[in-house]
């Protein structure tokens, strides 16, 4: 089903596009003819906004033709994930309860990015609320009978299947990470604040607004984007650094994890991972893994129990808004909200206080450690996509950078049952783009997959 290698990265093309070999009008062309072949049996998208992508594509190729352009993603088609609030679209959060419901404002991300000339094309699906239950049943396009993985369903699964060249998600626990290994794509959390989430749907502490994209440079030239025009979360500076992606700056040490998820693991994933590891080992990088390094085994106990530790500070941090909506009509929303609140009106704030004060500890043992290495690596998902479209997979190797508070990196290198796997990339906070450095060399002189690094030539 997918045909992701048809659609090349757009910040790639830049040199065309200076030299009139191609225009913004059309790549969106591109992606509105493949989003016609491909989503009917997908279901990536919730809406579209053809005619206002095709009149913001017509004045970026002025742009481009006049040697103005507003930036480096002037011109690329972005897929919204649909928790986020856009002024021509409606936000219907993947509920029932609101579904069509229309804010009329831009939230302070897809401003930015309208800001920067990139082409608001479409909203993506959803889980409820961004959370676990999938009102949509969207495909992993590397096969219809498996998910693509959630929250951020539709943009991963949309830019897996080549529709468009990137898409913003958002993470909690592993909605970024564990969709775009499955579906084959870039995903990319970064550190926790690093991109501001005003007008999100997602308040939680540990929340970070990120992306899916095609390749490396798509990515980062998304986020940077919008850092440049809206900064991070209030109170925080947000994402810092560039990244030049020409440089190919081999990394020292390297730290393995395996995470409180690797029980969870596939056979064929834990096969991919040992030989990845081979692979870096032989560029004589230094690997270092809890047998090695006391620091790592704090670490590794550290997040043991990462993933029911975070959906117990998620369910206290969630109790508002999740008691208002089963006020408004508590039968639109899932079986598994409904759980959800009840945990969290039987938590109390001693406890909740009791649960950041710890995080906070897991967060310097974490920051101890990762100052000794450029990076630590393990598996992007548990395995392949599972098989079947009521469960969005296991959240256990992601979980982990979302409680750090760590940007993270999954890059499609990594194969199991045949399907795409993630390998990724964990970083120290306010660090992301030393992280992309990282992926950028593993990328070209590991993997030699140029093609994913995606700069512009």
């Amino acid at each position: 089903m997918s045909g992701a290698s048809k659609l090349r990265g757009y910040v790639a093309l830049a040199v065309d596009r200076r030299a009139g070999k191609t225009t913004p009008r059309a790549y969106l062309d591109e992606c509105l003819k493949r989003i016609a072949e491909l989503d009917p049996s997908i279901g990536a998208f919730v809406n579209l906004n053809k005619d206002g992508a095709i009149k913001a594509a017509d004045a970026s190729t002025a742009r481009w033709r006049d040697g103005k352009p507003l930036s480096p993603i002037d011109g690329m088609p972005v897929a919204i994930k649909d928790i986020i609030e856009t002024a021509d679209m409606p936000t219907g959060q993947g509920s029932p309860l609101f579904e069509g419901e229309e804010s009329r404002r831009d939230s302070a991300s897809v401003h930015a990015l309208r800001e920067a000339g990139a082409i608001i094309l479409g909203k993506t699906t959803t889980t409820e609320f961004a959370a676990t239950h999938p009102w949509h049943k969207t495909k992993n396009p590397h096969d219809p009978g498996r998910t693509p993985g959630g929250s951020s369903s539709g943009s991963s699964a949309a830019v897996g299947a080549g529709m468009v060249p990137a898409g913003l998600g958002t993470q909690v626990v592993g909605s970024i990470l564990r969709p775009a290994s499955f579906c084959g794509a870039v995903g990319f959390k970064p550190s926790v604040g690093a991109i501001n989430r005003s007008g999100s749907h997602d308040h939680f502490s540990q929340s970070c607004q990120g992306a899916i994209g095609a390749t490396l440079a798509d990515t980062w030239a998304v986020l940077r984007a919008i850092a440049d025009r809206a900064g991070g979360d209030p109170g925080f500076v947000g994402l810092a650094g560039d990244v030049n992606f020409a440089r190919r700056a081999k990394p020292a040490r390297l730290g393995v994890l395996e995470t409180g998820g690797w029980g969870a693991t596939t056979a064929g994933a834990r096969k991919a991972f040992a030989d990845a590891k081979e692979r870096l080992a032989k560029t004589g990088v230094e690997l270092k893994s809890r047998a090695d390094d006391p620091g790592i085994e704090a670490v590794e106990q550290a997040i043991a129990d990462a993933q029911p530790f975070t959906l117990a500070i998620n369910a206290w941090e969630g109790r508002w808004p999740l008691n208002t909506y089963a006020d408004l009509d508590a039968a639109k929303l899932s079986q598994g909200a409904r759980e959800r609140l009840k945990v969290a009106e039987a938590t109390t704030q001693r406890q909740y206080g009791e649960m950041i004060a710890r995080r906070a500890t897991i967060r310097a043992t974490y920051a101890a450690a990762a100052s000794r290495y450029d990076a630590f690596v393990t598996l992007g998902a548990c395995g392949a996509a599972p098989v079947g479209l009521g469960s969005t997979g296991n959240t256990a190797m992601n979980v982990a950078a979302s409680l750090l508070g760590c940007p993270a990196l999954t890059l499609p290198l990594l194969s199991d049952e045949g399907l795409p796997l993630g390998l990724q990339l964990l970083g120290s906070i306010d660090r992301d783009a030393a992280l992309f450095d990282v992926a950028n060399w593993v990328a070209r002189d590991v993997f030699d997959r140029g093609d994913l690094v995606g700069a512009a030539t």
